[in-house]
């Protein structure tokens, strides 16, 4: 069983068509429940998914997102321990902010990977995470 961290584009690939990419995470949530591994992402993941179906003023759609989201996966906070982990991570200026607090919310509870198909998290080293990993070259 492992601890995995999903940023937020796998969870928009989850919810709306965008084909292959849709597919391969469809795939790995598979493979994750069959293996038993324990999804996590943060609460600022959740704050991105609604912002299209907030900008249609579809409060349905919200509802059902957080719905499906806190049923599926752990929402971790963007705390006090996660504050401290993003103020050394921000160190790396070449980090965004947003993407530094998605790390330090994964690092701050630690997992052992953190899918994400953002090009520029890969490679990088963060204490508390195993592996920074694209979503086509997850290893489960």
């Amino acid at each position: 069983m492992s601890r995995v961290f999903w940023d937020t584009n796998l969870f928009i690939y989850l919810f709306e068509d965008y084909g292959k990419f849709s597919e391969c995470v469809s795939e790995l949530r598979d493979r994750m429940l069959a293996r038993g591994d324990q999804l996590l992402t943060s609460t600022i993941t959740l704050g991105e998914v609604l912002v299209k179906p907030a900008e249609k003023g579809d409060t349905d759609l919200c509802r059902k997102y957080e719905e499906v989201m806190a049923r599926t996966s752990t929402l971790l906070p963007f705390d006090i321990k996660a504050a401290r982990v993003y103020g050394h991570i921000r160190s790396d200026r070449a980090l965004r902010g947003p993407d530094a607090v998605q790390l330090a919310c994964a690092a701050s509870v630690g997992v052992d990977l953190f899918v994400t198909n953002d090009r520029r998290l890969h490679g990088k080293f963060v204490p508390g995470i195993q592996f920074i990993v694209p979503l086509d070259q997850v290893p489960i």
